[in-house]
């Protein structure tokens, strides 16, 4: 997440750019308004520039406030085009009856500071986005003139992230897909009941609509290169979405069974999932005192995680009367500790997708695994060379035919042995220190 005090402090930052007061106001208080958007990650795009003169790259290491392949922390300019908003949603901090102070940015702005910043070597992207200033399309409008801008004026072709306005009219959200390496549109919260309580001016049909239009769009564009190598592209990072987690009562089940959906459907590249952080009062909301579920929003993305590299399905991650993910247990383990019928798993004759549902066994070490099966039978020295976590794997496996837990092959007790471990690698750290 960009933040500006985390390159330098304010004042810095005035010193070194030729910045009046009124810019700079509205940077401080147009960055900290975008903090609460958490779409923004790795983008992987590997475009790069062949424009004479053109400035920037988008990279397949990423333009995020995150760490490249290589150890660089990477970073973008992180900012809401305006924080004056039409809408009334109860859980945001840009309400319209929210008396907070408001600032807008004219595109002209947008782009000049993304350039200025760019050219300090500050950032190497943009990520952008807006409440709904005015109109659904008036905002869209503005949006996609500093795409414009930065593309054609300073010719710059860094990473730019933009957020899709709900309601828009398609022809803006198809000039913005254009010109953006990855567009969201953010879903919310996970339910027609939930967006009508919390949001009743957002209605769910204006943020599925351009979802499935980027999808088609993105689809012509894929296909059309296949035929023609100059044809056009089209959010070449693809599309991803935000869910707050903890602002209603929905379950995890019905949170996953969405991204599920939406995965399927639209061939999302991410779900994100934001705790909510409790910012003002309302019948409907949890009490300010409420702590932000930070670790069921971490089960969230380990549960996200298994679904899209693990071959998991929603519904293999779930019964019927628990639909909330275990808040001590990965989704992983758990998931071996409901189906222990399904486990040992002799590791010399698992298929690559049984290797996946093993605890401790990841996508690297299950590939790894088939591989050197190969040339001869895995033995579990050989395991223990491969890095494989077996702390975990070993209560689900065996090994020519040998099992190595060192308990009962019993739900309860791997899982109080798990539970020990854990508690006796806590003190060690906390000797340690």
């Amino acid at each position: 997440m960009f933040d500006i005090r985390n390159i330098l402090l304010y004042n810095q930052i005035k010193t070194v750019m030729v910045m009046d007061d009124n810019l700079f106001e509205k940077l401080k208080i147009l960055a900290d308004g975008a903090k609460y958007d958490v779409s923004c990650v790795s983008s992987g795009v590997e475009r790069k520039n062949n424009t004479v003169g053109g400035i920037g790259n988008a990279s397949a290491a990423g333009i995020c406030h995150a760490w490249s392949s290589d150890g660089r922390c990477i970073s973008l300019l992180k900012i809401l085009l305006t924080n004056d908003c039409i809408y009334d949603c109860k859980y945001c901090l840009n309400r319209v009856t929210n008396p907070i102070k408001r600032a807008s940015f004219t595109p002209e702005e947008v782009a000049e500071l993304t350039i200025q910043f760019y050219r300090r070597n500050y950032i190497e992207g943009l990520f952008l986005s807006s409440a709904v200033e005015k109109s659904p399309d008036h905002t869209m409008e503005n949006i996609c003139r500093v795409l414009e801008l930065l593309r054609y004026k300073y010719n710059f072709w860094g990473y730019v992230h933009v957020k899709i306005i709900p309601g828009a009219s398609p022809l803006l959200v198809k000039k913005a897909g254009m010109l953006a390496d990855r567009v969201s549109v953010n879903i919310e919260l996970p339910t027609r009941e939930s967006l009508s309580l919390l949001a009743p001016q957002k209605k769910i049909e204006n943020i599925i609509k351009p979802m499935a239009l980027i999808h088609n769009e993105i689809a012509g564009a894929l296909e059309d290169r296949t035929h023609f190598k100059n044809a056009r592209s089209f959010v070449p990072g693809g599309q991803s979405t935000q869910m707050i987690v903890g602002a209603t009562p929905d379950t995890d089940k019905t949170i996953l069974d969405l991204s599920q959906n939406l995965y399927d459907r639209f061939r999302m590249k991410r779900v994100f999932y934001s705790a909510y952080i409790p910012l003002m009062s309302s019948p409907n909301l949890p009490a300010l005192s409420t702590m932000p579920p930070l670790l069921r929003e971490h089960r969230l993305y380990q549960a996200d995680w298994l679904m899209r590299f693990y071959y998991f399905n929603s519904s293999d991650l779930f019964t019927e009367n628990k639909p909330n993910l275990d808040l001590e247990f990965d989704p992983k383990l758990m998931y071996a500790l409901r189906n222990i019928d399904k486990y040992p798993i002799e590791i010399n004759k698992a298929s690559y997708e049984e290797l996946l549902r093993i605890p401790g066994i990841g996508v690297t070490g299950a590939q790894r695994i088939i591989r050197e099966r190969k040339n001869a039978q895995i033995s579990y020295d050989s395991l223990k060379k491969m890095r494989t976590v077996l702390k975990r794997a070993k209560y689900f496996i065996t090994v020519k035919g040998k099992y190595y837990g060192n308990v009962k092959f019993d739900p309860e007790a791997i899982k109080s042995e798990i539970r020990m471990k854990e508690i006796q690698r806590q003190i060690s750290i906390f000797e340690f220190l």
